[in-house]
C-alpha cells in the first residue's frame, strides 16, 4: 500500500517540490503585483495566495504526469529518468491517465471560485499550453521557450483573479522576463541529460547552444532582470521591490551563472534548485511593497 502511494507521489513530483515552487512563483508574483496595484485587503490576498499555492502544485502535477505518459519510452533511455514510475513500470499508462484526470479535476476545483476570465486562462494553461510541452522536445530545440510560457501562465491566471482584464504592457514585460528566467534555469537543468538526450533524439537548448551556453545564459539573465526592472516601473513599485526583486535578484542570477559547472550534473541540479530560492527573494520585495508601501498615484 505504501509503495503504491509513493509511486503516485513521485509521479506528481511531490518528492521534488522545487519545480512546484517554480510554477507557484508565477502565480505569487502576478497576484502580489496585482494586489499592490489594487490595494487588495490582506485577508483576500492571503486567501487567494493559498488557493494559488495549492493550484500551482496541482497544475504542475497534471503537466508532469502527462509529460511522463508521453515520454515513457524516452525516459527509459535517459539515466536520470529511467526509474520514473511509468518508465519503470511501477504505474501503468491507464492508471496514470486516471490519475491525470483526477488532478485536472482537483486543479479546476481549486480555482473554481475565481471569475470566468481566470478560469478560462486556467483551462488554456492546462491545454493546449502544458499539454503541448512534451511534444516540443521532439520538434524543436526550444522546448524551454514553450515551457517558459506554459510554466509561467499562472501569472495571467493570478492577475485575472483580481482584475477583469490584462494590463498588456505590464503582463507582456513580466512574461518576457520570466520566459528568459525559465530559459536560464531549464537550460541548466537540461545540461544534466545532454548526452543521453542526444542519443535518444530529444532536443533542448542545452544541445542547441553547445559551447555558448554560458554566454547565452548571461544574456537571458540580463533580459530577465531588465524586464523585472521595467515591470516595476510600469506598476509603480516601491523601494523594496527594486532592492530585493531587482537588485538582490541580479546578484543571485550572476552568482548562479558564475558558479555553475555545466559539465557536472550535481552542480547543474544544485543551481536549478537555487531558482526556487530566487523566487522567495523576488516575492519578498513584492510583499514588502504591498504591505508597507503605498502605491504612488499617477
Amino acid at each position: 500500500m505504501l509503495g503504491w502511494a509513493v509511486s503516485y507521489f513521485k509521479l506528481a513530483r511531490l518528492d521534488k517540490p522545487q519545480g512546484g515552487f517554480l510554477i507557484f512563483w508565477a502565480f505569487a508574483w502576478g497576484l502580489t503585483m496585482a494586489a499592490y496595484r489594487s490595494d487588495l485587503p490582506l485577508k483576500s490576498y492571503a486567501s487567494l495566495l493559498l488557493r494559488c499555492f495549492v493550484g500551482a502544485f496541482l497544475y504542475r502535477g497534471t503537466g508532469v504526469t502527462f509529460n511522463d505518459i508521453c515520454d515513457r519510452k524516452l525516459d527509459r533511455l535517459v539515466e536520470r529518468t529511467k526509474n520514473r514510475p511509468i518508465a519503470s513500470g511501477a504505474i501503468s499508462v491507464k492508471s496514470a491517465a486516471v490519475f491525470l484526470v483526477l488532478q485536472i479535476i482537483l486543479c479546476i476545483a481549486a480555482f473554481w471560485p475565481l471569475n470566468t476570465p481566470a478560469l478560462v486562462a486556467l483551462l488554456i494553461g492546462i491545454f493546449p499550453l502544458a499539454g503541448a510541452y512534451p511534444f516540443m522536445k521532439r520538434i524543436t530545440y526550444w522546448p524551454q521557450a514553450w515551457l517558459g510560457i506554459a510554466g509561467n501562465w499562472g501569472l495571467i491566471i493570478a492577475w485575472l483573479a483580481i482584475f477583469p482584464s490584462l494590463d498588456y504592457s505590464l503582463i507582456s514585460s513580466l512574461m518576457a522576463g520570466m520566459c528568459c528566467w525559465t530559459l536560464l534555469y531549464d537550460t541548466i537543468y537540461a545540461c544534466q541529460d545532454k548526452s543521453d538526450d542526444m542519443k535518444a533524439g530529444a532536443k533542448s537548448t542545452a544541445i542547441l547552444f553547445g559551447s555558448y551556453v554560458k554566454p547565452l545564459l548571461t544574456g537571458f539573465g540580463a533580459i530577465f532582470i531588465a524586464m523585472m526592472f521595467y515591470s516595476g516601473v510600469i506598476n509603480r513599485q516601491g523601494g523594496f521591490y527594486f532592492f530585493f526583486s531587482v537588485g538582490i535578484a541580479a546578484v543571485h542570477v550572476t552568482w548562479q551563472i558564475y558558479s555553475v559547472d555545466l559539465e557536472n550534473k550535481a552542480s547543474c541540479w544544485a543551481n536549478f534548485r537555487r531558482n526556487s530560492q530566487l523566487g522567495w527573494i523576488i516575492w519578498l520585495g513584492m510583499v514588502l511593497d504591498y504591505t508597507c508601501t503605498r502605491r504612488p498615484a499617477i
